[in-house]
């Protein structure tokens, strides 16, 4: 602290002190506020520049005058400073600030204190947040105690927070080291001897040691209680029954459970997330910084940047923020380097030795175990090992199904967990419906490490298997009934779990039946999480085993192969086509088999995306209305809206607009099927999300540009809702794109592609980021660099998985040809056009036809063949003839414009005003998007000739 009478500057505590003792206040000022009183402080007598301030304080950024003002004059407001006479803060005008009352180091209060507290060694870092609060603590309560596992750095919190208290305490601050005592007995003379009793350290008792201080003013430490609670219990309270003066700091892997006891659960320090945006600002979180400290203490050439920061990060996440571990495994990085470190955290044990030669707990990670563990009862011993094979967090109830046995109830199991929480072996997450337990990673491993030392581990694991098997199979009829948030809540925080259940299940010491029956269980959580990949090799693997070593379960077989199907047609390769087919027509067998009504019908839907994806739609719009018919025969008929949902999206790319139409708006705002949060495992996608998507292209395609935009705009607001990203990224890229580009609003379909690439990014899904290329290509080609943009746009198509023609792609084609032709590629574009005019007539995707015409009618003319004119001419009269006979205004109103301008440049201005007036004057809405402003602009350029 700094002293400038009667003020003393806590940097810790980021407040002012004025006064002592009982007359003392605690004064606190905005942030930035005593940023600035600290800066001119720390720099006293001396001129402090604007600059200087605005650099030190908010570097890089442009901050106001005003700004730098204000929090000087409540600077002034605070202490009492008048700016005319001033006391503390000088301003020199136009140049900055001078603190001109004299400030001290508060040493000397500490000098006249009497105290045994060691001098730190090295700072403590990534505590500042702890600090602060456990010094607030031990100012309000007279007894605190910092809880927490072994080497999580309670002394050290403890000790610090000491020294910042010693100012206090007139009488003293001591701390009494109980770690190395054999025996509760000695406890009392302890204490008696660090506070310098010698009358009554031989015959020390509580109440002895406690008259003896009774008057004095004083903090005493009791550090390491855990081994000697219960001594330790009973010192703390009569030592706080004796008298109001003394306060007590206890720091223990359990709480002390005295009257009067505030406990303070030490957390472990801040880890990056396994997000990549986190590397951004890594060097904020405190086990980062304390493993650079210390690594660089030890290997002076480490810098942290790069891959080694990743390679920090990951270590300091797997390490669970745990101090001790981190100070351990940042000095092994000079043997191994610091990926060599993180490769080795499988074996952590072995690698996390060479800590305090002078305290033996303290010299490995597993010493420090040992000593919690030693303390433990035989059913805490028992229950802690068999715990070891959760890696997630648990509910009382599953700790009780996987550790309970004949040896030991469940009601003991309960007792247990509860006494391992309270030793800090096992923390407790108490801030939802249930309460959820966990290890931290290296005491799992410890656990682990001691389950398969007494020969118990694959017994458990299959404990474990089973329970997941059974709550994944209660799980699933829960879809039915539950909301989707919610059930996400309850089932998402088990995948940790459910990976190394499966790995187990499947291993040559697993069960197999076990494995393929979680394995079919849990494909709807793989689903709605959007881990297709995982959910794929899952399956494959338990399908691989049917039959050879499983006995044949037609229920449980018929959601394996119903996973399957789905996974492979989102892959969309053309080689994955056929196993789809194969597995969904199996899924439909074995649903007639069990007259499964639900499966049947997702099966169905699958065999209606495989014919959909691969463009035969007539094959497509038969099996989309089978799905109704059948969906009409179940009891519930919940199901016949998708059936017209399938209909009207496959009419709408037949070309049927007014078909599509009648089909899909009586679903929109009906939340048909949304409600039940199995139909995304069903149904892949959220149904609103794939209804939305079509249904505002058909709006846009009629002519209502505004309310296809203000449906999408909705829609994004939904989707963000849903925890479903599968279904995020289609909003984003496949309705509200593609409608801003039709309206022309460039700069919501960059924002939109931003939005998806960070997605597609995060969550490594390649194709989504194939789709945001796709239109950031687009948007180049529409502000006018064609050769960028087409090349960005042909390189993005082409990584598309698409098998043959995606419907999809055929949007994004005209842009592509008309990109390829404004970058002089004439020869190229028309190829790209008449491509994908010629499979539009093949499979009948009449949608964009009208659209494709048109844009082949302008290559043409960019050419300048000799026949080019009457061709195009040709190519608009046909475009004209398709969107009227769809009754898409959209596409009409284009190729108008784009026959009208031709005339025009023909001096067929009167024939040019009367294709495009009436097209225009058909609208109602719309007329600030692109086609609408220039049809409008060409009609007036009519008008002026």
């Amino acid at each position: 602290m700094r002293e400038f009478p009667p003020f003393r500057l806590d940097p810790v505590n980021q407040c002012l002190w004025r006064g002592e003792g009982p007359a003392e206040e605690r004064i606190l000022l905005a942030p930035k506020a005593f940023a600035v009183l600290r800066y001119l402080v720390e720099h006293p007598g001396r001129l402090v520049t604007h600059e200087e301030l605005l650099e030190a304080l908010w570097p890089k950024t442009y901050v106001q005058p005003e700004v730098l003002k204000s929090h000087v004059t409540a600077i002034r407001a605070v202490l009492g400073d008048d700016a005319r006479r001033p006391i503390f803060i000088e301003t020199l005008s136009r140049r900055g600030y001078r603190f001109i009352a004299p400030v001290t180091e508060d040493a000397s209060a500490r000098s006249s204190r009497p105290t045994n507290l060691p001098e730190a060694v090295s700072e403590l870092i990534g505590r500042e947040a702890e600090l602060g609060e456990v010094t607030a603590l031990a100012r309000a309560h007279r007894l605190v105690s910092l809880v927490g596992a072994g080497g999580i750095g309670k002394t050290r919190l403890g000790l610090e927070v000491a020294r910042h208290l010693l100012p206090r305490f007139p009488d003293g601050v001591f701390v009494a080291e109980l770690g190395p005592l054999s025996s509760p007995e000695l406890v009392p003379t302890t204490v008696a001897s660090v506070l310098g009793l010698t009358h009554v350290a031989g015959t020390a008792s509580p109440e002895r040691v406690a008259g003896a201080i009774r008057a004095k003013r004083l903090l005493l430490v009791l550090d390491n209680c855990e081994h000697v609670i219960d001594a330790a219990a009973g010192m703390a309270e009569t030592l706080l029954r004796a008298g109001p003066s003394v306060s007590l700091l206890a720091t223990s892997r359990e709480p002390l459970r005295v009257a009067g006891e505030y406990i303070y659960r030490v957390p472990s320090l801040d880890v990056p997330a396994e997000d990549p945006q986190d590397m951004e600002d890594v060097f904020r979180y405190g086990a980062v910084r304390l493993f650079v400290s210390r690594a660089h203490a030890a290997e002076p050439r480490y810098v942290a940047e790069g891959p080694v920061l990743a390679a920090t990060a990951a270590i300091c996440r797997r390490l669970d923020g745990i101090p001790l571990a981190i100070e351990l495994a940042a000095t092994r990085i000079a043997g191994f380097g610091v990926a060599g470190v993180a490769a080795r955290l499988d074996d952590r044990f072995r690698l996390l030795t060479g800590g305090s030669r002078t305290l033996a707990r303290q010299q490995t990670m597993r010493a420090t175990l040992d000593w919690s563990y030693d303390l433990l009862s035989e059913s805490e011993r028992v229950v802690l090992r068999r715990l070891g094979v959760f890696v997630g967090p648990f509910t009382m109830d599953a700790a009780s199904a996987v550790a309970a046995g004949v040896d030991i109830p469940a009601s003991e199991v309960a007792e247990s967990v509860a006494n391992l929480v309270g030793k800090s072996l096992v923390s407790a997450d108490l801030g939802g419906a249930l309460v959820h337990y966990r290890l931290l990673e290296t005491t799992r491993a410890y656990a682990r490490e001691k389950l398969i030392g007494v020969a118990e581990f694959d017994h458990f694991a299959q404990r474990h298997a089973e329970y997941l098997r059974d709550l994944f199979e209660h799980a699933e009829a829960e879809l039915e009934t539950r909301p989707t948030a919610e059930w996400l809540s309850v089932y998402r925080p088990h995948v940790d779990d459910l990976r190394t259940a499966l790995d187990w299940a499947f291993s040559p010491s697993g069960d197999v039946g076990v494995g393929v029956a979680l394995a079919a269980a849990t494909a709807p959580l793989w689903t709605h999480l959007s881990l297709l990949t995982e959910c794929r090799a899952r399956v494959e693997q338990a399908i691989a085993a049917l039959g050879r070593q499983v006995p044949f379960d037609p229920r449980r077989d018929m959601r394996l192969y119903l996973a399957l199907g789905h996974v492979l047609l989102q892959n969309r390769q053309a080689s994955a086509r056929p196993e789809a087919n194969a597995a969904l027509t199996k899924a439909l067998e074995l649903a007639d088999i069990t007259d499964d009504g639900r499966y049947r019908l997702a099966a169905l839907y699958g065999l209606y995306l495989a014919r959909f994806f691969t463009g035969e739609y007539r094959n497509a719009l038969n099996l989309a209305e089978k799905f109704r018919t059948v969906a009409a025969d179940t009891a519930a008929r919940s199901d016949v809206p998708i059936g017209n949902l399938l209909i009207g999206l496959t009419l709408h790319v037949l070309g049927d607009q007014p078909g599509a139409r009648r089909h899909l708006e009586p679903l929109v705002g009906a939340h048909f099927v949304t409600a039940r949060p199995s139909h995304i495992s069903l149904y892949q996608y959220d149904q609103r999300v794939t209804l939305e998507c079509y249904y505002a292209r058909v709006l846009w395609l009629q002519g209502f540009g505004d309310q296809a935009r203000r449906l999408t705009e909705k829609l994004v607001d939904y989707a963000r809702t849903i925890d479903h990203r599968r279904s995020f990224l289609y909003t984003l890229l496949l309705a509200t794109c593609p409608i801003a580009v039709f309206v022309g609003d460039l700069t919501t379909v960059e924002h939109h592609v931003r939005l998806a690439f960070n997605l597609a990014a995060r969550h490594a899904i390649e194709m989504w980021n194939g789709w945001a290329q796709c239109f950031e290509g687009v948007v180049l080609i529409k502000r006018g660099e064609s050769h960028a943009g087409s090349q960005l746009l042909q390189s993005a198509l082409e990584r598309l998985p698409a098998p043959g023609f995606h419907h999809h792609v055929s949007l994004l084609l005209p842009e592509l040809a008309a990109g390829l032709g404004g970058a002089g590629q004439i020869a190229e574009g028309l190829v790209v056009a008449d491509t994908a005019l010629a499979r539009a007539e093949q499979t009948e995707a009449g949608w964009c036809l009208a659209e494709l015409l048109r844009t082949k009618g302008e290559l043409l003319l960019l050419g300048r063949e000799p026949t080019a004119v009457a061709t195009a001419e040709q190519c608009f009269h046909q475009a004209l003839d398709v969107a009227r006979r769809q009754g898409a205004l959209s596409w009409e109103l284009r190729a108008a414009t784009s026959l009208a301008r031709l005339w025009r440049g023909q001096q067929r201005v009167d024939q040019a005003r009367k294709l495009l007036a009436p097209v225009y004057r058909r609208f109602t809405e719309g007329f600030a998007t692109a086609d609408l402003i220039a049809a409008k602009a060409l009609l007036a350029q009519f008008v002026e000739r």
